[in-house]
């Protein structure tokens, strides 16, 4: 059980509409997350704590797309549709975007790679994050990772994850990666308000 207190906060890692069924790199079930981390939104704003959110927001030739070299299709471009969350996804007012991936000529998976979220959180004095999202094997492991190699405990909602799988079990092996690094992981009942 985690009960949850002052220096927690939820980080929700990418729900947008190219990461969703039918997205121009949907993740397969990712629109199952979306109540599950509706939910923990509702429990860490009841409780006071903050809530941050990461999006994609490349430019239209970004290097990670296939036309660029890249291994993927062109997805998350700023101020498209795709980018923006799905209409079933609405995040309160107080949740602060962090914006990533935004140069054209670099990729970035980590929601801490060329982001302000690691002052963001010591300014909130946050030790400890709730990271949930898309996609399990990309974007939430190495944002995890990352928050653990600057000192942060991590907390991987498994029922708020999905994952690519370009390989069957990348999802799986990524969750063991993070295991491995020092995140535990924790499902929406063992997180006590």
């Amino acid at each position: 059980m985690q009960n949850l207190a002052p220096g927690d906060a939820l980080l929700v890692v990418d729900i947008q509409n190219d990461f969703l069924p039918g997205g121009a790199l949907g993740v397969q079930r990712g629109d199952e997350i979306i109540p599950v981390i509706l939910a923990y939104i509702e429990t860490f704003m009841t409780r006071g704590l903050p809530i941050l959110a990461t999006r994609d927001w490349h430019p239209a030739d970004h290097c990670s797309f296939r036309e660029q070299g890249g291994i993927w299709p062109v997805h998350c471009v700023a101020g498209t549709k795709g980018a923006a969350p799905p209409p079933s996804f609405h995040l309160p007012p107080s949740v602060l975007m962090v914006s990533k991936a935004t140069l054209r000529d670099k990729e970035a998976y980590s929601a801490f790679e060329g982001t302000s979220l690691d002052a963001h959180l010591k300014e909130a004095a946050v030790h400890r994050l709730f990271v949930g999202g898309l996609a399990t094997d990309y974007c939430v492991v190495n944002t995890v990772k990352d928050a653990l190699a600057l000192g942060y405990q991590a907390h991987v909602l498994t029922d708020a994850i999905r994952a690519v799988n370009l390989k069957p079990d990348d999802g799986a092996k990524a969750t063991e990666e993070m295991v491995r690094a020092g995140a535990r992981l924790v499902e929406q009942a063992q997180v006590i308000p």
